[in-house]
C-alpha cells in the first residue's frame, strides 16, 4: 500500500487539530511535522490532551523551505499572508502543498488585496494555482502542485449554486445567500468578540457586503456562468461550536419545476460521495452534518413568491477546511477520495 508523509503547518489550531484527526485514519499517510509557532517545543498531547497516546509528535517551528524536501504534501493552515511568503518555486518542486488559507483562492492580486487588505506577495504561483473544490475542480485538482483550499461559506454557497448556475437556469441577478456559521470558524485565537459571554445567547450578522468570501463565490460562480454575477452575500455568527447552514434565494430565467430543478441537481452530483440530494421534505440541518465531510442539500420553489429557495448544510471545520483538504489530497495522489474521511455524524 502506498504511503506518503506529511506534515501540517498551523497545526495548533481548530482546522490543524481536525486535519490531526482525519490524518491519523488515514491509510496511505504518515504524520511526520506538526509546525506551530505558538507550542513549539510541546507535546501535542499536551497541546491537545485528546490526543495522549496517539500522536507522539512534538511542535516544531521550521519554515516550510527547511521541510519540503522531506514531506509529500504539506497543508498550510496557517493565517492569511503567511503561505504566500513562504512558497517559493524550490518548495513546489520537493512537495505539494495545500493552503487552506485564501492566499491563492483568487486569480487576481487586487481582488485579494482589496478584500482582505494585505499586499500579495505570491504573484507568481496565482496562476498556477488549482481553486480546491473537490466536485467542481477534481481534473485540475489532480496534475496540481499547489491547490487552494475552498473556504468553508463558499463551498457551501458554491455547492447549493453551481449545477443550477451551468445549467441556465437562474435570473443571476437575484441571488441572495443568508449563512449562519459556528463560532470555530472565527479561529483559535484570543479576541473579545469570541469570548463565552460575547457570543452565548447571542445571533449576530457581520461583514454585510464586506464578508472576504464573497468575491470567492463570485469567481467561482462565474466560471459556471461563463460571464460575471454578482451575489447577496450576508453572514450571521451563531452561538455553536461548528456548522454552516445556508438559505440561498434566486429567481428563475426560466419556467421550470421543483423536479426538474431536482433532476438537474441529482443528475450533476450523480456520482459525488459527498454531497447528497435529500428527498423532498427533508430540510438539511448543522447536526446532521457535524463532524463529516458531507454536503446536504434540498430545495424548494415557492410558487406563490415564484422564488427558488435552497437550503444546504456542512461543517466548517470538515467539508469546510480540513475534510476538503483530505479530499484534495486523495485527489493528488490518486487514493479513494474516501480515504480518511468516511465519518458519520456526531450528534
Amino acid at each position: 500500500m502506498k504511503q506518503i508523509t506529511v506534515g501540517i503547518l498551523g497545526a495548533n489550531g481548530y482546522t490543524g487539530y481536525e486535519l490531526v484527526r482525519l490524518l491519523l485514519r488515514h491509510p496511505n499517510v504518515k504524520l511526520s511535522y506538526l509546525g506551530s509557532r505558538s507550542f513549539k517545543g510541546k507535546a501535542y498531547s499536551e497541546v491537545y490532551p485528546s490526543m495522549q497516546g496517539l500522536v507522539d509528535l512534538r511542535c516544531d517551528d521550521k519554515r516550510l523551505c527547511e521541510i519540503s524536501s522531506d514531506l509529500d504534501c504539506v497543508f498550510m493552515a496557517t493565517p492569511q499572508g503567511f503561505c504566500m511568503k513562504e512558497l517559493s518555486e524550490e518548495v513546489l518542486s520537493q512537495t505539494k502543498v495545500i493552503d487552506l488559507s485564501a492566499d491563492f483562492r483568487l486569480k487576481d492580486a487586487t481582488v485579494y488585496e482589496k478584500w482582505y487588505k494585505i499586499k500579495h506577495e505570491g504573484v507568481n504561483f496565482l496562476s498556477e494555482a488549482v481553486y480546491g473544490l473537490s466536485e467542481i475542480h477534481r481534473a485540475n485538482i489532480k496534475k496540481a502542485r499547489l491547490v487552494a483550499n475552498a473556504g468553508c461559506y463558499t463551498s457551501c454557497a458554491i455547492l447549493s449554486l453551481y449545477p443550477l448556475v451551468k445549467a441556465d437556469v437562474l435570473d443571476l441577478s437575484s441571488i441572495i445567500i443568508d449563512a449562519k456559521s459556528g463560532k470555530s470558524g472565527a479561529g483559535r485565537g484570543e479576541k473579545l468578540e469570541n469570548l463565552y459571554c460575547e457570543t452565548n445567547e447571542n445571533f449576530a450578522a457581520y461583514g454585510i457586503g464586506t464578508h472576504r468570501h464573497t468575491p470567492e463565490i463570485e469567481t467561482q460562480l462565474s466560471l459556471a456562468a461563463s460571464k460575471g454575477l454578482t451575489v447577496q452575500f450576508t453572514p450571521h455568527l451563531v452561538p455553536m461550536q461548528r456548522g454552516i447552514l445556508s438559505t440561498i434565494y434566486a429567481r428563475l430565467s426560466t419556467k421550470l419545476s421543483e423536479d426538474e430543478l431536482r433532476k438537474i441537481m441529482s443528475d450533476f452530483y450523480k456520482d459525488e460521495y459527498f454531497i447528497k440530494l435529500l428527498p423532498k421534505g427533508i430540510l438539511p440541518q448543522t447536526r446532521f452534518v457535524k463532524g463529516t465531510n458531507f454536503t446536504h442539500i434540498n430545495l424548494h420553489f415557492d410558487e406563490r413568491t415564484q422564488r427558488l429557495i435552497i437550503i444546504s448544510a456542512l461543517d466548517n471545520l470538515i467539508k469546510g477546511a480540513a475534510g476538503q483538504a483530505v479530499q484534495n489530497l486523495n485527489i493528488l495522489f490518486g487514493f479513494d477520495e474516501k480515504a480518511g474521511l468516511e465519518l458519520s455524524a456526531s450528534l
